[in-house]
């Protein structure tokens, strides 16, 4: 079947749709559109049997549904209508909630029901449930509502309670530090983690706060600042405390939209002298505190675990995970996860700590090197066998960081994107290395050259994984942990350690890694030092939410990545 996907933006469940339909031989072109009109000319090239909007913010105008069968993908259960569905799901507390493809009708989710499915809400922020819980039950539902267009059955209409609730405006989204408890500000802010933040004054100045976490060890005045930790702040509520990852600077009418950083960065130059607190080594049992860096061990295995805001990381955080990860690597283990969270692996160099930098090409400069550094030590890791376990999306040089591991686990809920070329990047990380290594010198090529999303089954098929871990983003961390102790256990690990170490010394001496580092690097510092370079103008389009001036290959997308928002 021909399926055209509209959407609004080029996010990630539309790549979870637009792969899973193309992994069943389905011929899939996708439009990003940002008005009625341009989804009419939109069908109008394409031609399509079916018309599928995975995250349409437009209308789709009535000349088109009338004569053409489209399908909303609403995140709602059947009888919920309102473009905030998701956000007063999680401000209400709710623990299950509902996805529903409906027929595009006169009035907004209104249309005939064609397929729905249920997802658990655990205590996450909107995108994180958005990429993982909700991406499942909408891929289930849409390849449902589509074997039904294709074996000719009919839709039901909506009966039951209706309930239609207005779009959350910024004031109701606004946080009492005097007067709410903990857990009625961590639900606020899971409401607007990534978009659209929740507004508040802090140290004179408006901004955006962007995601929580519970603190019970911390106590102050409501609304106080108590402490800093790897770039993070932690800010009293009447009860307690919370952490918060990231801000953004409010900016006025006509004004470019400003960063999102990490909190104590956005901060820099009005916050006061705060503690910079460690994890505590030992905590509490039943404690809730924050890091976005953790190391376990079970036996022989050893688990290191990140989980950094969109998937993007700077200069700092590859240099704190790198100390993490050498200092994972001198513990009595034989085999060390990298990864095994829940939500985005990695996504590569922070494109918004560069954008906000006083010399953004230095920055670039810097970020890639730490990246470099990280990915080296995994490489050159010959004494134990190393995991990468992909809990969620990964893309760009977080799928180099990957790749750079022995084996290569992935949820399959998971969607990749091994390539630069939409940020207008070489790339580095040591691909030229790994990728062929992977999949063959043709495929890395194809793979680099369409910069297409890949599916977690198609990426199996392909050797870009080893193995797809089928089980819910909440089991992913538990069953990589499983996994990880059966490998550990079994026959041939230490032969198969020592083959390792042999090979790496063999490649070594024909085409060390030095080598792809310096080609690798040449071409990405000239992209880097050239102020005309699309990098540029591609990298701020991308971070202040701009239409790119310089336009980008292959189709839709805006950037090296997945978009880190919804």
């Amino acid at each position: 079947m021909r399926i055209l996907l509209v959407a609004s933006s080029f996010n990630s469940l539309t790549q979870r749709v637009l792969v899973e339909l193309r992994d069943r031989g389905h011929t899939v072109p996708v439009e990003v559109t940002p008005d009625g009109a341009a989804v009419r000319e939109a069908v109008a090239r394409h031609a399509p049997d079916l018309v599928v909007a995975p995250m349409l913010k437009a209308v789709v105008p009535r000349d088109v549904w009338t004569a053409h069968l489209c399908l909303i993908v609403h995140p709602g259960p059947v009888g919920d209508r309102g473009p905030s569905s998701l956000d007063h799901a999680i401000l209400d507390g709710v623990e299950e909630w509902g996805v529903t493809v409906l027929q595009a009708d006169d009035e907004m989710d209104a249309g005939d029901v064609w397929a729905s499915a249920a997802f658990p809400v655990p205590e996450v922020g909107k995108s994180d449930l958005y990429r993982n819980e909700l991406s499942d039950a909408a891929v289930a539902a849409v390849l449902l509502a589509v074997e039904r267009v294709a074996a000719g059955a009919t839709p039901r209409p909506q009966t039951g309670e209706i309930r239609v609730r207005p779009a959350l405006r910024q004031e109701e989204r606004r946080i009492s530090w005097g007067e709410d408890t903990t857990e009625t500000v961590l639900r606020t802010l899971r409401a607007a983690d990534s978009q659209p933040g929740v507004p508040d004054r802090l140290l004179g100045a408006e901004w955006f706060l962007h995601g929580g976490h519970a603190e019970d060890g911390l106590r102050g005045r409501p609304g106080d600042l108590l402490a800093t930790r790897a770039g993070a702040v932690c800010r009293a509520t009447v009860d307690g405390a919370v952490w918060l990852p990231e801000l953004r600077a409010r900016t006025g009418p006509g004004r470019p939209r400003a960063c999102k950083l990490p909190a104590a960065l956005a901060l820099a130059g009005r916050l006061p002298e705060l503690p910079e607190l460690p994890v505590p080594a030992d905590p509490a049992p039943g404690r809730r505190t924050w890091s976005d860096i953790r190391y376990r061990e079970r036996g022989p295995v050893g688990v290191l675990s990140f989980a950094f805001p969109g998937g993007a990381m700077s200069t700092d955080q590859c240099r704190r995970l790198l100390d993490a990860y050498e200092t994972a690597r001198g513990r009595p283990t034989s085999v060390l996860v990298l990864g095994g969270q829940r939500d985005f692996f990695s996504n590569g160099i922070h494109l918004n700590v560069i954008e906000a930098a006083a010399d953004p090409a230095a920055e670039s400069w810097a970020n890639i090197n730490a990246m470099n550094d990280l990915v080296e030590a995994v490489l050159t890791t010959t004494d134990r066998l190393v995991v990468s376990a992909i809990g969620g999306n990964a893309a760009a040089g977080g799928v180099m960081l990957a790749l750079a591991a022995d084996e290569v686990w992935c949820r399959a809920g998971a969607v990749l994107n091994p390539h630069y070329r939409r940020m207008g990047l070489y790339g580095s990380e040591y691909w030229t290395r790994t990728l062929p290594g992977k999949v063959g010198e043709a495929l890395a090529a194809r793979l680099t050259e369409e910069a297409r999303p890949v599916s977690a089954a198609a990426s199996l098929d392909m050797g870009l994984v080893d193995r797809v871990v089928d089980c819910g983003p909440g089991e992913f961390a538990a069953e990589v942990t499983r996994l990880a102790l059966r490998l550990a256990s079994g026959g041939g690990l230490q032969p198969r350690i020592a083959a390792k170490k042999a090979e790496h010394e063999r490649r070594e001496s024909v085409a060390p890694l030095a080598a792809h580092r310096e080609q690798e690097l040449s071409r990405m510092r000239a992209i880097f030092d050239d102020p005309a370079a699309s990098y540029h103008a591609r990298r701020r389009a991308f971070v202040r939410k701009e239409a790119p001036r310089a336009p980008l290959p292959n189709g839709p997308g805006a950037g090296a990545a997945a978009s880190a928002d919804c």
